[in-house]
């Protein structure tokens, strides 16, 4: 049963600039920022879109937790998937009220923007 959506669409040019140390570091997982060492900025943006997505989805917006808690990884052939760490994970057992949970993602992105789209389902 789906229980919720979050949308967020984002301006690739924010990303197009050299981001500062630190706000790579609170946005982005270890993974995450290896993944985007060999992409260009409209990845970086569609990964933040899809954490603020994740993040509306959960209701919460990033009250309480760091935007690099929310993890997007993918699988072997290009898929997007979270991974939820820290106080992302206990804030999502509080929305849900189930361990039986799954998040879906789905990012796409042109020249200039960004968005994505998440679900969360209980199962």
């Amino acid at each position: 049963m789906i229980i919720s959506t979050g949308v967020d669409i984002v301006k690739v040019e924010r990303f197009a600039k050299k981001q500062n140390p630190q706000f790579i570091k609170w946005v982005f997982s270890a993974y995450e920022q290896d993944y985007l060492a060999a992409k260009g900025p409209q990845s970086m943006a569609g990964l933040f879109a899809a954490k603020e997505a994740v993040a509306k989805a959960m209701g919460t917006g990033f009250v309480g937790f760091l935007p690099c808690e929310i993890e997007i990884l993918h699988d072997e052939k290009g898929k997007p998937h979270v991974r939820l760490h820290g106080k992302a994970a206990e804030k999502i057992q509080v929305v849900s009220d189930t361990n039986h949970l799954k998040i879906h993602i789905s990012i796409s992105h042109s020249d200039s923007d960004a968005i994505a789209f998440a679900v969360l389902e209980t199962l």
